[in-house]
């Protein structure tokens, strides 16, 4: 018997009842997208991230791709120290009436229905990409919620050079910013733009890798006394950064003078509305990332 089978068969045997509506539908998780509005013009599938009985965030994922389109979010302010990485999946996605928890894997053989599902840790093994996270452990406070951000739905197969660089100094900055002016609640989406052609793709055509990955938050209700250097930043900020340091530069410039081991893999900061432009050249449709663009009132 399968270990999600064997899951399912405890959580009926203690009288649980499977939420079906964890993958296929962002229904149950609607909060953490502004006015309830989830970004149009992507197509994936749904999945309400479930840990320990309660959803902690949204993630549009791609079947074919094994990895995630975006993640969203609510931003709170983190508390203590990054949570040790237990790795987890999405069983719904390999049987559709398995419980919506996401659940760790466990030592011994993997069960092959979820190989063939969804990304597995050996995936990222010897592949000269880390783990990603679209929505990074960085961004929330509680305990649960950020190691709820360790499973594979939510990573994408990422350089070192943007992980532990110029996306990383992006992640701190956002979280310092919200953390000091943001006066409500502040919605963050991140997701990838995927290569025109010729994708790269980890342990022979399992996991597709991004060319570039981006970022977006909302935040409606926010402190007027902002710095200069901060006024262009509310209610909305974007950003995108490369992922691949051969690649052109017409959407992210590398900066030459940057540190070898962080040289292109630059982060170019934004307007919303040239994100959404970019999405929209990449993805041959319009893609609209917050309703009506974030509008809201300010404090």
């Amino acid at each position: 018997m399968s270990l999600v089978c064997y899951l399912l068969l405890l959580a009926v045997a203690a009288g649980c009842r499977p939420c079906a509506a964890d993958v296929g539908d962002f229904a149950p998780c609607l909060q953490f997208f502004h006015s309830s509005w989830p970004p149009k013009g992507l197509t994936g599938t749904p999945i309400c991230q479930r840990f320990n009985n309660q959803y902690r965030f949204a993630t549009l994922y791609s079947r074919p791709r094994r990895s995630p389109w975006f993640s969203a979010y609510l931003y709170t302010v983190p508390q203590g120290k990054r949570p040790k990485a237990s790795w987890k999946f999405e069983p719904q996605l390999t049987y559709p009436g398995a419980d919506g928890n996401m659940s760790p894997f466990l030592p011994g053989p993997l069960d092959q229905n979820v190989v063939e599902s969804q990304a597995v840790k050996p995936d990222y093994s010897n592949s000269n990409y880390s783990r990603g996270h679209l929505n990074p452990s960085l961004h929330h406070q509680t305990h649960e919620t950020r190691s709820s951000t360790f499973t594979l739905t939510n990573v994408v197969p990422q350089k070192a050079g943007s992980n532990d660089g110029p996306w990383e100094t992006l992640e701190q900055t956002v979280n310092k910013t919200i953390a000091a002016y943001c006066l409500g609640e502040a919605y963050i989406v991140t997701g990838i733009i995927p290569y025109r052609n010729n994708e790269p793709w980890l342990k022979n055509h399992r996991v597709a890798v991004p060319e570039y990955i981006w970022s977006a938050y909302c935040c409606p209700k926010y402190n007027r006394s902002l710095p200069e250097k901060l006024k262009d930043t509310f209610p909305t900020f974007a950003a995108i950064g490369r992922n691949d340091p051969n690649s052109t530069e017409e959407i992210v410039p590398i900066d030459r003078t940057a540190k070898q081991q962080f040289r292109g893999y630059d982060v170019r900061h934004m307007p919303l509305e040239t994100l959404e432009m970019y999405l929209k050249d990449r993805f041959s449709t319009v893609v609209g990332v917050f309703y009506e663009q974030c509008t809201g009132s300010q404090n």
